[in-house]
């Protein structure tokens, strides 16, 4: 890994904004001559399957080393951690996607728990845990669904009742990508039974470092085989008033700017770059390989390629794969932008279908062969049955897809609440 030419402002530096074309030609360049070599043993698909603590290590040094080539955390404050700029976040995002750059493992930590610090911490919070989260130095899980409250999170169950100055935090969660790493939480739990979304607080609790004292994480096996999710218990965990985030009931409003910036919407996210379009077609989910392996594919004597339907779908689903990225481009500037929330609240939704449909029809082209196991030697370029597998868990997570168009018809449309 190279050292950083573009370091972090100092601390206490202003926010400047940023030059678009030099810092686009730092980004390009430094990935350039940075990019690590693959590693002797296979990557998941995403952040959220990783598995094993070496595949954790190689993924934790590259996102320190993006993020010390201020990749990484552009747009937060320098006194944050951050690169004290403004604008940059998006075009970093954009170029680390184009070199095939490996995805960044703290996912949950870039994604939900900086921004929902940043917007609602106090400055002992944001010192305390933005920068980790950046340079994955503290890697974070997020402590939301259970077992009665998956779309319905305002039902959620788990309890932190007050004692003295302390809060005990009784429940049970599950779907808990990156707990069997984590070192932190972000945990939405009851602190008041009588009100359904008043009664809620949102805590930040320690994992790694309360195992075995109130916290117990157990792996729970998909379909796949994989181990990416987990159940956590809370039985007992105490924490003190710095573990809250915002005030005594104020859950239901951090939890929606969580989940806001968790469906891709907010320029300070620095998404898992490589783990869906553009880039090295070999290491993406999007549809760029599937020309390719058309081409490779040889159903009833005759290429995957040769059949009209096969390439009509294939064009289809890479006119959506651009129309896709000219959007996630436009969201980055608000000038482009006739609502405020239209473009954020629909990436989730449109990324999370073009991945499955992508992964559906690979698994057509491949025929017979997609039903062979992602190791056996036969199986062709790649993993195509076990990506579409687990392409079922984004169209669930961050609310289902029928959730994400209730929420842009009301929101966006302007159309009746659904019931």
């Amino acid at each position: 890994m190279g050292v950083s030419t573009l370091p972090h402002a100092p601390v206490g530096e202003p926010l400047s904004s940023c030059d678009d074309t030099a810092f686009r030609m730092h980004c390009r360049t430094w990935l350039a001559g940075n990019l690590p070599p693959p590693p002797n043993f296979g990557l998941p698909v995403s952040a959220i399957e990783i598995a094993s603590d070496e595949q954790l290590t190689y993924l934790r040094n590259w996102q320190r080393a993006a993020y010390d080539a201020g990749l990484v955390g552009c747009d937060y404050p320098a006194c944050y951690g951050g690169g004290g700029r403004t604008d940059c976040q998006a075009i970093a995002n954009e170029e680390l996607r184009s070199a095939g750059a490996p995805y960044l493992p703290n996912i949950v930590g870039l994604g939900m728990a900086a921004p929902a610090i940043y917007h609602h911490g106090t400055e002992a919070q944001k010192r305390r845990f933005i920068p980790g989260i950046l340079s994955a130095d503290e890697i974070w899980c997020q402590g939301f669904s259970e077992p009665g409250a998956g779309s319905d999170l305002a039902n959620v169950q788990a309890f932190a009742e007050r004692r003295d100055d302390r809060w005990v935090i009784h429940g049970h969660k599950v779907w808990t990508s990156l707990a069997q790493f984590a070192d932190w939480m972000i945990l939405l739990a009851r602190t008041d039974r009588g009100h359904k979304y008043r009664g809620l607080s949102y805590f930040l609790v320690p994992i790694a470092a309360a195992l075995g004292r109130g916290v117990e994480v157990r792996p729970l096996i998909k379909m796949t085989g994989g181990l990416g999710f987990n159940e956590v218990l809370f039985d007992g965990l105490e924490v003190g008033d710095d573990a809250l985030l915002d005030q005594p009931g104020r859950g239901w409003s951090v939890a929606m700017t969580t989940l806001l910036h968790e469906r891709g919407g907010g320029p300070l996210v620095t998404p898992g770059a490589g783990v869906g379009l553009a880039g090295d077609a070999s290491q993406t989910r999007g549809p760029g390989g599937l020309p390719a392996l058309a081409r490779s594919c040889v159903r009833a004597g005759r290429a995957a390629a040769d059949d009209p339907v096969i390439r009509d779908k294939i064009v289809r689903l890479l006119i959506r794969e651009r129309g896709f990225l000219a959007t996630e481009h436009r969201a980055g500037h608000p000038v482009l932008q006739e609502h405020p929330q239209r473009l954020q609240l629909q990436h989730k939704l449109l990324l999370s279908e073009l991945l499955q449909d992508t992964a559906r029809v690979a698994c057509e082209i491949q025929g017979m062969a997609s039903t062979l196991h992602r190791s056996h030697p036969g199986l062709v370029a790649g993993e195509w049955s076990h990506k579409y597998m687990n392409s079922y868990g984004f169209t669930i997570a961050a609310g289902t897809s029928e959730v994400q168009r209730n929420i842009l018809g009301e929101r966006v449309l302007g159309l009746a609440k659904s019931k």
